[in-house]
């Protein structure tokens, strides 16, 4: 038993200075020391070739998020159904291809049904419609069955899209 963690020991060691040679070592011989004024753009941060124009503490909407992340949960859900049509065959001629295809088939309406609760729900929408209830819930005076308002990142866009729906 001694041997297994020796080994274990000395794996995890190796790993600490792996480590440190790479931050303390290699970054202090690799990272640059002399400024140069003709070259201010080593010394920024994120070097693109372009130079850098505001700051980097932006707001970004939330519906970026929330449509990457509705995105990433459909794709890999997807993903799944390589595996499945990989071995499909096999089950089948091994008389489980009903109840194979049974389970896919209720996977693929579970994710129907959450795709349709986002759509229906407006996460799907870059510029969502609020609804009078929902206004009245804010706090809006919009009367009931006036126009639709909606609800944007920026305030000139907001005022905008109420004019064009306006007529």
């Amino acid at each position: 038993m001694g041997h297994e963690l020796t080994t274990v020991l000395v794996f995890f060691l190796f790993g600490i200075v792996f480590v440190w040679f790479t931050v303390a070592v290699l970054g202090r011989l690799l990272r640059p020391r002399v400024q140069d004024p003709s070259e201010p753009g080593k010394m920024e941060t994120y070097e693109c070739g372009e130079p850098a124009v505001g700051s980097s503490w932006v707001r970004f909407d939330v519906r970026f998020y929330t449509l990457a992340l509705i995105f990433l949960i459909f794709d890999v859900e997807v993903t799944f159904l390589y595996p499945w049509a990989a071995v499909f065959a096999d089950f089948r001629e091994a008389g489980a291809g009903l109840f194979l295809f049974a389970e896919v088939a209720l996977f693929l309406v579970i994710l129907g049904v959450g795709f349709v609760y986002c759509w229906r729900k407006g996460d799907l929408d870059w510029v969502k419609a609020i609804t009078s209830q929902s206004a009245a819930q804010t706090g809006s005076t919009q009367e009931e069955g006036g126009p639709k308002t909606y609800q944007t990142g920026d305030e000139s866009q907001r005022r905008e899209l109420a004019e064009t729906s306006t007529g």
